[in-house]
């Protein structure tokens, strides 16, 4: 028991919480406990510290099981409170968050050893994962790592002029609108054909068929609330 890999695995629902269990034990070599809040998860990881430690954290984002008198509401914060206290624990999500947005703040400010989906978490991927995690890597489901990619790829190409037409197209009927509204850095107006040229090129650069569907595409990838 002493030479096998500690995982705690965070869900609250039980049918994860099996499926889970189901792939490690398939790859053999973990000792591996479930918990199904992250109040307790937490408390877990923090009394086994000096004596059984586990190695590695897998958690959901979202709990539904949380209540008022719960701490730490959801996965998000029970890393936060594991990074706190300065507890030497790897930590991976399982999820079945796949927003862009959602993704993007989670890895940019939590930087999880890993992001996989519940969906598309089999023997195969976890293993994989886990193996990355000891080896002090990174590793992000294919899906997780494309959305990731375009998300900064678009951020690259977003400047203050982009973000102010996307911010403001949803408030006006017509594109005229926007002229004397978009300005450059110095306080000068933009033209309405270079605002039309600016809104053909992030259709063009967001895949969007039409203006509607670039404010969608925009606020999924979490560029515009």
């Amino acid at each position: 028991m002493a030479d096998k890999i500690r995982i705690l695995i965070a869900d609250d629902h039980q049918l994860t919480l099996d499926g889970i269990c189901f792939h490690l034990k398939e790859l053999g070599g973990f000792d591996v406990v479930t918990i199904n809040n992250c109040d307790a998860a937490l408390e877990l990881i923090k009394s086994n510290e000096n004596t059984t430690p586990f190695q590695i954290l897998f958690t959901d984002l979202s709990f539904d099981n949380a209540t008022q008198q719960t701490n730490l509401k959801g996965g998000e914060e029970l890393i936060k409170a594991i990074r706190k206290n300065k507890i030497d624990i790897k930590i991976g999500v399982i999820t079945g968050h796949a927003e862009t947005n959602r993704v993007y703040n989670v890895i940019s400010n939590l930087n999880p050893n890993a992001y996989l989906l519940k969906s598309k978490c089999d023997a195969t991927e976890i293993g994989f994962a886990v193996q990355k995690i000891l080896h002090n890597e990174y590793y992000y489901t294919h899906e997780i790592h494309q959305k990731i990619l375009r998300r900064n790829i678009v951020q690259i190409q977003m400047d203050e002029v982009a973000l102010q037409i996307l911010k403001e197209l949803p408030k006006h009927v017509k594109i005229a609108n926007l002229e004397g509204i978009i300005t450059k850095n110095d306080g000068i107006k933009i033209k309405l054909r270079s605002i039309e040229t600016k809104l053909a090129n992030l259709r063009t650069n967001l895949n969007a068929i039409n203006n509607i569907d670039l404010i969608l595409k925009a606020k999924e990838l979490g560029i515009i609330d």
